[in-house]
């Protein structure tokens, strides 16, 4: 049972489901594996670059400000001037710091691929940092987004292999964000306090509380109680808040497509016949139409996107007699038959689970046949992402990857240069079609030519099929309407983008 402070009951305090639903990452408090997460830890640690909270531009959040030479491989950086939260100045050597600690895999980092291409990071002083690379990367601007700067002087001290497991993460991080950390009480809730020096002005919350929930369900009904003032939910809760002058419902695209992750080390998924089995196996509309009310847009390849996707592709339309066909050339009966087939995710709503049965139901009147296993987020990451994987754990996996909006974030688990432990590449998918539609939009400098390029990962996928891509569904939160200045974007993983934290009010 949580028992938030009792002071916090008669002060300002804000207090949250906000590591609830798909763009979460409860337990998680280490922002160099975060895969999600990213609304709460943006509280108190902070990206050199963010995005705006439309998610249409990439502004400065640690830096000021920002330059790009011609070639696209030498970014430098102005940097705010700025204190850790135990009063130690933010320096550039923090910046390269963080940047080579993320570079490194024994830290468990999720961004050694990503940042490949990072030849050096400079220091001409204490307010720039020049991080020059090998090659252009399109997408190096976005991944910074993601990478929270860590305070050296905290962290020096601890060799790489050692931070990956440390207890600094939850006991006592330090940030530059605009509230500090004060307590973690395990599996309930964790509490920040305001940063009176922070650089954009004291915050006008003193507390902001992040309280744990097993499920949406939980923090619904904690909700509805005045217990916290926001969560997500799903889309089958909305029309309870609709239309109440108490709550504020918020709506967006995800900007995450959900799919059906074929491990490629298994031999069941070898022929791309039985994987475009599997597409037109799945009455894809129906599942939207259902199931997510319409709120849904089936995907063809990972994008949705108009301008990232071209004509021409196999929109895999539902068809059963077509999908068996397809399993009798490839000879599914001495492949598999009936045998069970684990089908392995994260997703522990109510709604996920109705859609896995109708998954199940509709492979089965195929022959193939799956069996869902729900676990959750850490458990799943602990699995896919272990040193000696067990595959047959996972042939199967429902999961979901950002597609925006920047669309290179799709190739960190699709390119065969990220496989783990470089990147987030767990499939171990190598089909070399793919691998170099990603490669040529990466280096693509001329930003009238990206679109097509990343037009030509969607026919690649949409062909090889690495994945079965299900849809881009919509994503909702809610909350009271007693929260002023309040910012929450659907977006991929939680984020990151500016939601300026300093802003948030609660009127009692």
């Amino acid at each position: 049972m949580l028992t938030p402070p009792a002071a916090a009951q008669d002060q300002k305090t804000i207090t949250g489901g906000f590591d609830v639903g798909p763009g979460g990452f409860q337990g998680n408090f280490n922002p160099l594996a975060a895969t999600g997460g990213f609304t709460w830890l943006n509280v108190y640690f902070e990206p050199l670059v963010n995005y705006n909270a439309d998610l249409t531009a990439i502004e400065g959040a640690m830096a000021t400000e920002y330059a790009v030479n011609p070639g696209q491989t030498e970014y430098t950086f102005k940097l705010a001037k700025e204190t850790w939260h135990d009063g130690k100045p933010f320096t550039s050597k923090d910046v390269k710091f963080t940047v080579e600690l993320a570079k490194n895999g024994e830290t468990g980092t999720v961004f050694a691929a990503r940042l490949g291409a990072v030849s050096s990071v400079e220091t001409p002083d204490e307010r720039t940092v020049v991080i020059k690379l090998s090659k252009p990367d399109s997408g190096f601007l976005a991944t910074l987004t993601k990478l929270m700067i860590l305070p050296e002087h905290a962290l020096a001290s601890f060799t790489p292999k050692e931070l990956a497991t440390s207890t600094w993460w939850a006991t006592n991080p330090i940030g530059t964000g605009p509230f500090k950390f004060k307590q973690y009480v395990t599996d309930q809730y964790v509490e920040l306090v305001a940063d009176e020096d922070y650089r954009l002005g004291r915050p006008k919350a003193d507390r902001v509380i992040n309280r744990y929930f097993k499920n949406t369900a939980a923090a619904v009904s904690a909700l509805r109680a005045g217990e916290i003032q926001f969560t997500y939910v799903e889309s089958d809760d909305v029309p309870a808040f609709k239309g109440k002058n108490e709550f504020k419902v918020i709506e967006g695209q995800s900007f995450v497509v959900n799919y059906l992750g074929f491990n490629q080390q298994v031999p069941l998924w070898k022929d791309v016949r039985v994987r475009q089995a599997v597409m037109y196996a799945i009455d894809r509309q129906a599942i939207i139409d259902s199931l997510y009310g319409g709120a849904a847009t089936a995907a063809n390849c990972g994008y949705v996107a108009k301008q990232l996707v071209p004509e021409g592709l196999n929109a895999y339309k539902f068809d059963p007699a077509k999908a068996k066909a397809l399993l009798a050339e490839a000879g599914w009966d001495k492949v598999n038959g009936t045998k069970p087939i684990t089908l392995l995710t994260y997703y522990n709503t109510p709604q996920a689970a109705n859609v896995m049965a109708a998954v199940q139901a509709m492979l089965a009147q195929v022959g193939i046949n799956v069996v869902p296993r729900v676990v959750d987020t850490p458990t799943y990451n602990g699995m896919i992402y272990a040193a000696s994987p067990d595959f047959n754990q996972f042939p199967l996996v429902y999961a979901g990857l950002q597609n925006g909006p920047d669309p290179s974030g799709l190739n960190i688990g699709l390119n065969a240069a990220q496989k783990p432990p470089a990147g987030a590449n767990f499939l171990r998918i190598e089909m070399p079609e793919v691998t170099q539609a990603f490669d040529a939009a990466l280096a693509e400098t001329n930003q009238q030519q990206l679109s097509a390029r990343y037009q030509n990962v969607c026919k690649a996928m949409n062909a090889n099929l690495p994945w079965a891509t299900m849809w881009v569904a919509n994503r909702y939160g809610v909350a009271s309407t007693k929260l002023k200045d309040f910012v929450w974007v659907p977006a991929p993983a939680g984020g990151p983008y500016n939601a300026h934290p300093e802003k948030w009010a609660l009127e009692k």
